[in-house]
């Protein structure tokens, strides 16, 4: 006798309102509309974008210390620990070379200085004075003092300041000696901080809910403040910069991906959510966090994304990289200083340097432009006024395009490492498994 399956009940569709994803562009152009009609008062709304970035700045070290330090000591092996670190390092300056070169093709191929003839006594040195205090962490120090910075002070100092580069220094000498000491005590070590992550997502999943607010605020300020118009100086500049991150994510990075046997476009879709309010408020900060539990629920092994996504913020800024000679170049062209091969080799040299560790410094962009320039003395270094007024713009695009760099270095090094699920994988980017962080 045989006997007829039942259809599997399907299962019912949320509503289109409850989307994150839904959620997130009304209130952006709820923000632009706000901005537009009531720029005054657009501009005090800036105190919810405030207030949804000091949330997630709030839970981001402690996240980062318990996804490395259980990942790590999960992994046991502390030779493929340092394996996969090796081959993120090997794979960041790779990236980061092709990035610096990238900016450095288009600015020169379109030219966006050309023309503007700008005379340098007639800029106001006085509007980079908000970024003087800040110089001295980019600016004489060298490797050295870039390395030196990296230990912290305290392990609660490198906690309680946010430093993610410092918290991830102290997260691997723990989880090594965690994973060294093993037996009974090192187990219950690890299934406490495998509990407290588990907490500290559920709670990273009740922040991420208000996002919307934070994406209207970041937004009505932005337009409210700015004007729509006010690109218009600088429009090729800032047009040129948006072209160029998507030929580096299209282009470049989609090849890689490709490599690893995944879509770059379903990626970017089933990150769709978080680069939404990344480009809205211009911080990759805001979306750490549930990046990191996107990626594990995409079949990226813990320990790879642990060492590589905290370490990838601060030595992996694709964006910034095209930003930083695409910007120099601008500067050069706009002040008519002419540039010879050599002052390029030793632009590209520099920046490589210049472009680590630099997440976590207010007005990092234009310090880092300054100390840049400061290697090439035929360039005016009062020229970045030039780029302050776009900066924030700008911004947003760079931490977007940093963020998806980051995102697909971690997916290649786990592919590397056979660390990657890529069958699991390829069901949630096509939308088979459903993943929802704002669950825990």
């Amino acid at each position: 006798m045989s006997t007829i399956a039942a259809p599997a009940p399907t299962e019912a569709r949320k509503p289109l309102y409850s989307s994150l994803f839904v959620q997130v562009l009304v209130a952006l152009m709820l923000g632009i509309a706000l901005g537009m009609a009531t720029p005054d008062f657009a501009v005090g709304l800036k105190i919810f974008s405030d207030a949804f970035l000091k949330l997630i700045s709030m839970i981001v070290a402690p996240i980062v210390f318990c996804v490395v330090v259980h990942g790590i000591a999960g992994a046991g092996d502390l030779k493929k620990v340092g394996r996969v670190g090796v081959k993120a390092l090997v794979y960041f300056e790779v990236m980061t070379t092709i990035a610096l070169v990238v900016g450095l093709l288009l600015a020169y191929l379109f030219g966006p200085g050309h023309g503007m003839n700008i005379d340098t006594a007639t800029l106001d040195a006085k509007a980079l004075s908000n970024y003087a205090d800040n110089a001295h962490k980019l600016q004489g120090g060298g490797i050295g003092s870039f390395l030196m910075n990296v230990i912290p002070t305290t392990s609660f100092d490198a906690l309680s300041r946010n430093d993610v580069l410092q918290v991830l220094f102290f997260a691997i000498l723990f989880g090594t000696s965690l994973a060294l000491v093993g037996g009974e005590k090192a187990e219950k070590i690890t299934s406490f901080i495998d509990a407290v992550s588990t907490v500290l997502f559920r709670t990273m999943g009740l922040i991420v809910r208000v996002a919307p607010l934070g994406v209207l605020g970041a937004v009505a300020y932005t337009v409210g403040k700015y004007g729509v118009g006010s690109l218009r100086q600088l429009l090729s500049l800032v047009a040129l910069f948006y072209v160029s991150v998507a030929i580096f994510v299209f282009g470049v990075l989609g090849g890689v991906m490709a490599l690893a046997g995944l879509n770059i476009l379903k990626f970017l879709s089933y990150l769709r959510e978080e680069l939404t309010i990344v480009l809205a408020t211009a911080s990759s900060d805001a979306v750490l966090p549930q990046i990191m539990r996107k990626l594990e629920r995409m079949g990226v092994k813990d320990s790879v994304v642990g060492l590589v996504i905290p370490t990838g913020y601060s030595f992996n800024l694709d964006a910034f990289s095209i930003y930083l000679t695409l910007a120099v170049v601008f500067i050069a062209q706009a002040t008519n200083t002419p540039l010879s091969f050599g002052d390029l080799l030793l632009v590209l040299g520099v920046s490589l340097i210049t472009s680590k560790g630099a997440h976590g410094v207010p007005g990092s962009a234009i310090v880092i432009l300054a100390a840049t320039l400061n290697a090439v003395p035929s360039i005016p270094a009062i020229g970045l006024v030039l780029v302050l007024s776009v900066d924030w713009f700008i911004g947003m695009a760079r931490a977007l395009g940093n963020l998806i760099g980051n995102c697909v270095a971690t997916v290649v090094v786990a592919a590397w490492e056979n660390d990657l699920d890529r069958d699991k994988a390829r069901r949630v980017l096509d939308g088979a498994e459903v993943v929802d962080v704002t669950a825990g």
